[in-house]
């Protein structure tokens, strides 16, 4: 099979079709449990496409839609409990003939994805946790909960812009309009409300300390959808978890610097990857969106011009130049240009 051929195949749980597929070449890594997620919708996305496909270089690498959403079973309801989601992901494992394989959890589904790891010593040779959280009431306070279930529960349509401003922060309009569309064709309003209820539920400080398999936890500093510290604390409960920081603030790990997600994540599966280049001494590594504000900077543009060209507001991008600065040592928006400009950014 060619790493950019998906398979999608069909198994049944609890009566309900499960979809599930398969791309790459190598030992598995499952990868599943997002709350939203449909797999047709998902592989036209380049983005996506481009980051999955970094993993099935090396892995082959199985994916799921949860029962309720995507392409599987659209007349049952998602899993409430992490009980039913763990029935699911073994389901899934058993129909795929897997047996030693490597688990990619993240963001709500990193909750399964650990729970399977507690309950399957034996099989799971590594878990990888990514932009996670072990209680689904640190997300927020208790009335913004409830607001936010409000939303989706009266409005799915309003609900899904909501959820898009929070998960792609620096998202273009266009882009933004991109995954309202896919949310409300990824799963039913009520199935979107059952889901945001359960990740709002899931509470996996009862199995986190149970997990044997070695385990990388990575999450992006200034992730506005699940803070840094919600990382931290996943990474404390699991006994010898490695805790790795990204730079960044996107919660999806296929925007921003996917690659470091990729590469980190390969690395420590033990996968030969590339490391790609090396950057000059002391040179830092900037998230794909500071690239793209400091290559205007680098052209002359205000920051309101740059605000305009990449629809942002002005105080996003005026942020974005000084954690420019910042990591680049520099003094000045001139010093960020010459920088850039020595750099082949331009």
């Amino acid at each position: 099979m060619d790493a950019a051929d998906q398979v999608i195949r069909y198994t049944e749980h609890d009566g309900a079709s499960i979809a599930w597929s398969e791309v790459g070449h190598g030992p598995p890594l499952v990868v599943g449990g997002w709350w939203s997620s449909h797999l047709e919708l998902d592989w036209r996305q380049p983005r996506f496409r481009r980051f999955i496909e970094g993993f099935a270089r090396h892995r082959t690498v199985i994916r799921y839609d949860r029962p309720g959403t995507g392409a599987s079973d659209r007349g049952r309801m998602p899993p409430a409990t992490l009980d039913e989601e763990l029935a699911v992901l073994e389901t899934v494992v058993e129909a795929a003939g897997l047996g030693t394989l490597s688990i990619l959890g993240a963001s709500s589904g990193g909750g399964v994805a650990s729970r399977f790891a507690a309950r399957h010593a034996e099989v799971v040779d590594r878990l990888v946790l990514y932009g996670t959280y072990a209680r689904g009431v640190d997300l927020a306070p208790p009335d913004a909960r409830e607001a936010m279930l409000a939303i989706v529960r009266q409005h799915w349509g309003i609900g899904s812009r909501v959820l898009s401003d929070l998960f792609e922060p620096d998202a273009t309009a266009a882009e933004r309009d991109e995954f309202v569309e896919f949310q409300r064709r990824a799963a039913t309003p009520e199935a979107a409300l059952a889901s945001l209820a359960a990740v709002y539920a899931m509470d996996s400080t009862g199995h986190l300390g149970e997990v044997r398999a070695p385990t990388l936890v990575l999450h992006r500093r200034d992730d506005r959808a699940i803070r840094f510290a919600l990382g931290r604390d996943v990474a404390a409960r699991v006994p010898h978890a490695r805790f790795v920081a990204l730079e960044g603030e996107d919660h999806f790990p296929w925007r921003g610097d996917a690659d470091s997600v990729v590469r980190d994540a390969l690395g420590f599966l033990g996968a030969p990857v590339d490391p790609g280049p090396a950057p000059s001494a002391g040179a830092p590594r900037l998230t794909e969106r500071e690239r793209d504000v400091l290559r205007l900077v680098a052209r002359g543009e205000t920051d309101a011009e740059i605000a305009d060209h990449l629809v942002l507001s002005v105080h996003t991008v005026h942020r974005h130049v000084a954690n420019i600065r910042s990591r680049l040592g520099v003094p000045s928006r001139a010093a960020a240009a010459a920088w850039a400009l020595r750099n082949g950014l331009i």
